[in-house]
């Protein structure tokens, strides 16, 4: 994309910021692009705009959804904080029911305890007439005495003496009688009071109750309505991503059949096959990368000490002229890209030279580094290649051959450095560095 629009600005057609973003002003470049070459652009086809259409109708949806869950979640939120508010004005209502149906605190512990003021009440109360009833009798019986004993009394005066007595004692069966039911109702109404406690408490608790339970109803539907608030937002969010993708496919479009990317720059055009609208049957175009590659080849015991990315001295004797290079590529078998079958393929990437070497045949050098200590070495000749690509050397132990794989490291004077990983390698062992072919005798 960067690439296009590097393209698109060395032309003249200004893509706005080279990001490697695809956006509107990319978009208006590649069609005045097109419109200079005398070309329709490339829009939007059939399927983009109604698959548009379709994501614009799901993203409308989605955001209806997305609002009503988000407003069923505020009612949720709301009715819990109003069903907890309910349950305490239920609770305190109880509460009150309860304290103006059995008073003050000493109150309803009396009435626990069996104490009742109204009992105690009735029985002061009859205590008390009976008092009453009794002076009077005593008051009446001290008049008729008085009566009787006095011989100037007449028999209508002790007769009403009489009747004053009999009166005084039916008030005072009376308020006996009206004591003792009075004392009854009262015992009667204090027996019934522990139930009424346990109910009043049981309106308490049942409020309480019905409190929780209606708060608990109202969290779990706010947890549902939460819940779809989430999955409505999701469906919402990814929506308006895959409705922004479509959207941004509607402007003009660059065709990938007509468009090259290539890797790396700067290169070179060799040669254009393809003619302006001519159709394409074949390869339209060759391109180098301008930069000068050397193939070379690596005996097989030397191959092994070169790696990619090593540096590689140059030098052409009969123009005198030297530069440095790389090692670029490295085979990892034999007889690759046009060597034999006793080489490895070396590719060198030269750097840049005061005269073009295209053609020429020059030597490579490839410095090799000290080992910076004694290592075991063996002569170039005993190193072979085994047929899965690891090296080896034949070691001679007392007339029996055993091959020992080893890694080859630096080489110099016809010797090169071997380590053993399982250390079956050491000096002074012999090595076979080739075979002696006995000289042909006479036929007799």
């Amino acid at each position: 994309m960067q690439q296009l629009e590097e393209a698109l600005a060395r032309l003249g057609f200004d893509p706005g910021p080279v990001d490697g973003n695809y956006d509107q002003k990319t978009s208006l470049a590649v069609e005045r692009m097109y419109q200079k070459a005398g070309w329709d652009a490339f829009g939007p086809t059939r399927e983009q705009r109604a698959a548009v259409v379709t994501l614009e109708r799901d993203w409308s949806d989605a955001a209806r959804s997305r609002l009503a869950a988000e407003t069923a979640r505020d009612t949720a939120i709301k009715a819990v904080a109003a069903a907890r508010a309910i349950a305490e004005q239920n609770i305190r209502q109880a509460r009150i029911d309860s304290a103006m149906r059995f008073g003050t605190g000493r109150q309803l512990a009396d009435a626990r305890t069996g104490r009742s003021l109204v009992v105690e009440t009735e029985r002061a109360r009859g205590t008390y007439s009976a008092a009453l009833a009794d002076a009077d009798i005593k008051t009446q019986m001290a008049d008729r005495a008085l009566v009787v004993l006095d011989p100037r009394q007449t028999e209508m005066t002790k007769a009403a003496a009489e009747a004053k007595l009999r009166v005084a004692r039916s008030a005072q069966r009376k308020a006996r009688v009206e004591a003792a039911l009075a004392i009854d109702n009262a015992t009667r109404e204090a027996s019934l009071t522990d139930e009424r406690i346990k109910a009043a408490e049981g309106a308490v608790k049942a409020a309480s109750l019905e409190g929780e339970r209606s708060v608990r109803a109202a969290q779990e539907q706010q947890t549902l309505a939460e819940f779809d608030v989430k999955v409505a937002t999701e469906r919402y969010e990814r929506l308006d991503r895959e409705l922004a993708t479509a959207r941004a496919k509607l402007g003009v479009q660059v065709p990938a059949d007509e468009v090259v990317f290539i890797p790396s720059l700067p290169i070179r055009v060799h040669e254009v096959t393809a003619s302006v609208a001519g159709n394409a049957t074949g390869p339209v175009m060759s391109v180098t990368d301008n930069e000068l590659s050397i193939d070379s080849q690596l005996a097989i015991e030397a191959a092994p000490l070169v790696k990619p990315g090593m540096k590689v001295a140059v030098d052409e004797q009969a123009l005198g002229i030297k530069a440095n290079g790389i090692v670029e590529t490295v085979a990892n078998t034999p007889g690759t890209r046009g060597v034999d079958g006793y080489h490895f393929y070396l590719g060198v990437k030269v750097e840049a030279t005061p005269v073009p070497l295209a053609g020429f045949s020059v030597r490579l050098s490839i410095p090799i580094e000290t080992t910076k200590g004694p290592v075991i070495a063996v002569p170039t000749s005993a190193v072979s290649l085994a047929a899965d690509g690891t090296s080896r050397v034949l070691v001679d132990r007392s007339g029996r051959q055993e091959y020992v794989t080893v890694q080859p490291g630096l080489s110099t004077g016809g010797y090169v450095e071997v380590n053993a990983s399982d250390e079956r390698l050491a000096p002074g062992q012999m090595v076979v560095v080739g075979y002696k072919t006995a000289e042909p005798t006479a036929m007799k």
